[in-house]
């Protein structure tokens, strides 16, 4: 197997651009196939080595997909291999999300999009359903964890409390349960890795690096935002989405899903850039696009801006584009600089209980979290005029088939995603009143 520095970097970068343009699936298929190309057709790294990777972006916040390709380009190609593997990971699915977003904006209306909507609307329903099930078996492990879960589902379904304050209870709930009752926010045994001596120099923590990534970390942020304060003032929309979605980047714990809910809170809520409909339809694109599933991200920042014309009804698209851009920018670059900045050091810290059993306990508050996030589409999907009214049961029927694919066949999410589109246009195109 070669080692890392013998892997050109040209090849390693037409991969990452590759991969940016195939990478369907959501986390799972897109770690999948980092594994199934790196470590078993390319072996340009091996198999102790990938899953030391893998273990150390699970523990952090952000999309796990997008940080292992960084983690790798770094561990092969130091820094600014780390930094293009990321960038050429996200790059195509925000120009394809920009296009699609204009398309939805600007068509929206007309049967062929309408009707494709209509059946994705569904599937997206079973999708998070589907995710709230997978992630809870996997992480509700004891019944400490699930009385976790639920306070989580009541606290924010019940109570309306905000997310950050739902992640910040579970985190201390978690090191206090580390403490006092350490066996049940133990978690799995690592995997073992490869001596120390086999790994490259420069993953070895130093002072000075950290420090200069700092720096450059928080210029990186502050000179954007102090830029777009200067222009538009702080309270306008450019800004507020930066400062937002800056805060939703820190609180990722457990995927896309998991920061849903508060992207939902903010943007639907709170700010009034897109409509709940917008924003199932959203996470429909999101889903059926390569890339990670967080990029719906650029769809909220494309529908707010050209919705609201920031620069005018003549430079809508402009204005769309610049917002898509921002919300990439301010949603990623937490990520990269927990790659750079801390692996270092969560390699240092992740057998310690003390740093685990807060993550624990916010993953099994991730699991209520997505539960209800899944009755939030169910709601608007099912019943989209209110409760008063008859249930749609042509979308019941529709996410039924889409969870029976999902859970009984085992089928690939665009598989289904696909199926479910064609679905909703035959269904509007004969006549079916949306």
């Amino acid at each position: 197997m070669p080692h890392t520095a013998s892997v050109p970097l040209r090849q390693a970068l037409l991969f990452w651009l590759k991969l940016g343009f195939i990478g369907f699936g959501g986390p799972a298929g897109q770690i999948a196939l980092m594994h199934r190309e790196i470590v078993e057709r390319r072996r340009w790294l091996s198999e102790p080595r990938f899953l030391h990777a893998l273990n150390y972006c699970m523990l952090l916040p952000g999309p796990e997909a997008q940080q292992l390709a960084t983690y790798l380009g770094w561990l092969m190609h130091r820094s600014w291999g780390g930094i293009l593997a990321g960038t050429l990971f996200i790059l195509p699915s925000l120009f394809i999300l920009i296009g699609l977003s204009w398309v939805y904006i600007a068509y929206g209306q007309q049967p062929l999009v309408a009707g494709l909507f209509y059946g994705l609307k569904p599937a997206i329903t079973a999708i998070v359903a589907q995710a709230a099930w997978r992630i809870g078996s996997r992480v509700l492990r004891n019944s400490a964890l699930w009385a976790i879960a639920l306070a989580a589902f009541v606290a924010l379904f019940g109570l309306g409390l905000p997310f950050p304050l739902i992640v910040l209870g579970a985190a201390m709930l978690g090191y206090l349960g580390g403490r006092w009752r350490p066996r049940l926010f133990e978690v799995a045994s690592p995997t073992r890795t490869e001596p120390d001596s086999e790994a490259p120099a420069h993953t070895r923590f130093r002072w000075p690096r950290l420090l200069m990534l700092l720096v450059c970390g928080a210029a990186l942020w502050c000179l954007p935002m102090a830029a777009l304060t200067l222009l538009f003032g702080w309270d306008a929309t450019f800004t507020q989405m930066a400062w937002f979605f800056t805060k939703a980047a820190l609180l990722t714990f457990g995927g896309a899903y998991a920061v849903l809910p508060y992207v939902y809170q903010g943007a639907v809520l709170h700010y009034g850039w897109l409509t709940p409909t917008q924003m199932i339809d959203g996470l429909a694109l999101g889903e059926s696009t390569p890339g990670p599933l967080i990029m719906l991200v650029a769809f909220v920042g494309f529908v707010g801006a050209y919705v609201q014309a920031q620069f005018g009804a003549e430079h809508a698209f402009l204005a769309g584009a610049l917002g898509a851009c921002l919300v990439t920018w301010f949603t990623f670059l937490p990520s990269f600089l927990f790659i750079l900045i801390g692996a270092p050091l969560v390699e240092s810290t992740r057998h310690q209980l003390r740093f685990s059993a807060p993550l624990t306990a916010i993953s099994a508050a991730v699991v209520g979290v997505i539960l209800n996030l899944a009755l939030f589409f169910a709601y608007h999907v099912f019943w989209p005029h209110g409760f008063g009214v008859t249930v749609d049961w042509v979308a019941v029927v529709i996410a039924l088939v889409a969870s029976v694919g999902l859970m009984v066949f085992r089928r690939g999410v665009l598989e289904v995603l696909i199926v479910c589109a064609l679905a909703g246009l035959l269904v509007v195109m004969y006549g079916y009143r949306v």
